[in-house]
């Protein structure tokens, strides 16, 4: 259920943009940004154990849920220029941004091109280059570069149970596997093919957001030692590791994931707040 105090908005201009508020309209800010083919709705387990003390948003990316689903447009430049204009619209000078998977490559690139904006970086389940993971770039080119409409709901189910290791509410997975069947295939292929294409690796010495990298050790699609490489390369960033947990740790223990969350902010905001009075 959505708690009463969330509110589902729709960012208009091109592309149009679903996405959720929920907390405080003087907390901290905070928005977040799902994997691949998901939506607002991969953060609504988080929604019952976050603070309101957090201004909570959880954004639908464009081609994906009920968003608009231009022609174009799916590198993750596009995705961070997105982005920048749901903040602009807000009114939102910095914000903590959460990023899941392919959604944590969309936030690198978001910090890289508009540092100004962001108060504080967290990485979840996602590396700097996905292509490096040479089952995933095989699957991508043999299935889902091959994808035509309608896609396969038995591989979509698939796809959404790969990315964890422990048990989801059935009713939750359900609502995952639903929306992906609302990508159309050429927003599969397009999504995939701008951030299997991208490599950030050479770029991160230049975040300078407070950061965490939070992994789960179970996870089949980021390689621990990738990381644990981009924990190094950005000054200062933590690894938070989820020992039982796969990819989609803040699906199989949201509980603690709103916690650890919850704390990211308190210490992002206050570093923040200290190199704002230098």
């Amino acid at each position: 259920m959505i708690p009463p105090s969330f509110l589902v908005r729709r960012l208009g201009g091109s592309p149009a943009l679903d996405y959720i508020e929920q907390g405080d309209l003087s907390g901290p800010p905070v928005i977040a940004l799902h994997g691949v083919t998901d939506s607002w709705r991969s953060f609504q387990p988080l929604l019952p154990h976050l603070p309101l003390s957090l201004r909570f948003f959880a954004v639908t990316q464009r081609g994906h849920g009920g968003s608009e689903k231009p022609e174009s447009g799916y590198r993750p430049r596009d995705f961070a220029g997105d982005l920048l204009r749901l903040m602009d619209s807000l009114e939102l000078p910095r914000a903590t941004i959460v990023g899941h998977s392919m959604g944590g490559m969309h936030a690198m690139r978001f910090a890289l091109d508009h540092p100004e904006r962001v108060a504080g970086l967290l990485l979840a389940g996602s590396v700097p280059c996905f292509a490096v993971n040479a089952e995933l770039a095989d699957w991508w080119r043999r299935d889902v570069a091959t994808l035509t409409d309608p896609v396969d709901p038995a591989f979509v189910r698939d796809f959404q149970l790969s990315t964890v290791a422990q048990p989801i509410p059935p009713g939750f997975l359900e609502t995952v596997v639903a929306e992906s069947l609302r990508v159309p295939a050429r927003v599969w292929r397009d999504a995939f093919d701008g951030f299997m294409n991208e490599d950030l690796r050479p770029q991160l010495g230049r975040i300078a957001a407070p950061t965490w990298v939070v992994r789960g050790a179970r996870d089949s699609i980021c390689a621990e030692h990738e990381q644990q490489q981009t924990a190094m390369a950005i000054a200062g960033a933590r690894l938070v590791v989820y020992e039982q947990a796969g990819h989609a740790m803040h699906w199989e223990e949201p509980r603690r994931f709103a916690r650890d969350l919850a704390a990211f902010v308190a210490t992002a905001t206050a570093s923040s707040d200290e190199a704002s009075m230098v």
